[in-house]
């Protein structure tokens, strides 16, 4: 058997995890702390986008960098988690060009740096990971920085940014309820703490009213310029084009490249966003970014490494990393979209982790999917048993079936197939962990 090759970060990190406190509070004492110490790189960064959101955040970060990149400035980018490897959560801009995915060597050096400055104080991995952030973003020259938030708002480790270009709040539902609270008034009010008084806000599209309202009073309070989504902003689609509104005019564009009607809305906060962060945008750039977007592990189509030979014969294979029930609905959604363009049986094969609402995730799915089958997750200690999960599903009104691998799940979906039906469409899902192990499975990681 071969044995994983870790890169000198990788290394760097797995020497810091013990570093890690155990039971500890959601706070921002522990990288003010390290920051202090680092020189304070957090005040010496490009203009920054910062993201928060239950699901969207990655898609307007996408779109923000997409949009922002199609006119030619260099643009950082900071996202969590990653799918296979830690650099993922970290591409540096480059003026006129895309920008690239850390350098090792790089990487490695500034984990040394942030953990000398620690001096083996307790502290998260995520907090040393957004020191990180804050010293490459502060040291390599570029345009603008889109920061990702990880966990929450208020308490993020990302929340030490001062004076944001823009705030952005994506759509708000039920998730980590253990240290958000279990309403989505209670989420909403974390999420709002990334405003900061006077900034700029842009409120995405909202499910639920009470956390629109939540997040409107916040901006209000704090004096914040705020733009929301179907009242100052809105896009949908008419006769195959994507038309994005706002008080400065309209714009007829491309469908965005990223799959899902839910990705409209998505599209038009991140245009807003960059507006708001004080950057043209033109009908141009607008429309490459439309065409050029891209979201590794959100509804990802595979269509050629390691995995293919196990898959049944002319397939549709996606991967996403949604996990709660409101990204459970979105999918759906999409994959309902699909099936009115061309019907296949759907199956699912999923995994998910044990701080999630897997019947919630499952109950979108009902009437949709033929059968899940429910895999283990390599990399997590969280992972639900597959027992587990296929009870989940079972109880969200699915057939469904425990299976040792993915692998063994695209052969037993291969072999439930008649003669003569359609090829199946095949969504792989439930947790960005299991998005990571297919894509290292499958031999095709993001770039």
């Amino acid at each position: 058997m071969n044995m994983p090759v870790f890169s000198e970060a990788e290394h760097e990190i797995d020497k810091l995890m013990g570093l890690h406190p155990k039971g500890f509070d959601l706070s921002l004492s522990r990288i003010r702390r390290l920051l202090e110490a680092l020189g304070n790189p957090h005040l010496r960064m490009p203009p920054v986008i910062h993201v928060a959101g239950t699901n969207g955040k990655g898609s307007v970060t996408a779109f923000c960098r997409a949009i922002l990149e199609a006119g030619g400035l260099g643009v950082h980018v900071h996202t969590s988690p990653h799918l296979v490897r830690w650099h993922e959560r970290y591409r540096l801009g480059r003026k006129g060009g895309r920008g690239e995915l850390v350098d090792d060597v790089v990487f490695a050096d500034a984990l040394r740096r942030v953990a000398q400055a620690n001096d083996g104080q307790a502290i998260t991995v995520f907090e040393i990971l957004t020191a990180v952030t804050f010293i490459l973003f502060s040291e390599y020259p570029a345009d603008v920085a889109i920061i990702e938030v990880g966990l929450g708002g208020r308490f993020d480790a990302t929340n030490v940014i001062e004076h944001p270009a823009v705030s952005v709040v994506m759509p708000i539902s039920l998730d980590h309820q253990s240290y958000l609270g279990d309403h989505v008034e209670l989420i909403a009010a974390e999420k709002a703490g990334i405003m900061k008084r006077g900034c700029p806000v842009v409120i995405g599209h909202q499910e639920h009213e009470e956390a629109r309202d939540v997040l409107i009073a916040t901006a209000e309070r704090l004096g914040c310029p705020m733009s929301v989504f179907g009242q100052d902003f809105l896009a949908y689609e008419e006769q195959g084009r994507l038309i994005y509104q706002d008080e400065f005019g309209l714009s007829d564009l491309p469908l965005p490249r990223l799959p899902g009607r839910h990705q409209y809305a998505n599209a038009a906060a991140a245009i807003r966003a960059v507006k708001a962060a004080g950057f043209d945008v033109t009908e141009a750039m607008a429309e490459k970014a439309m065409t050029s977007v891209e979201w590794p592990g959100r509804l990802q189509r595979l269509v050629a490494g390691a995995l293919m030979p196990h898959t049944p014969d002319g397939a549709e294979i996606w991967i996403d990393g949604g996990h709660n029930p409101g990204a459970g609905e979105v999918i759906a959604e999409a994959m309902a979209g699909f099936e009115e363009r061309q019907p296949r049986p759907l199956y699912l094969i999923t995994g998910m982790i044990n701080t999630k609402d897997p019947v919630g995730y499952f109950h979108a799915f009902a009437g949709l999917a033929q059968e899940v089958f429910t895999v283990p997750i390599r990399g997590t200690d969280a992972a639900l048993d597959p027992v587990a999960l296929a009870q989940a599903a079972s109880d969200a009104g699915l057939q469904a079936s425990p299976m040792s691998s993915v692998a063994e799940s695209l052969e037993a979906i291969r072999n439930r197939l008649a003669a003569g039906e359609a090829a199946p469409r095949i969504l792989i899902g439930g947790s960005l962990y299991l998005v990571g192990n297919v894509l290292a499975d499958n031999g095709t990681p993001p770039k």
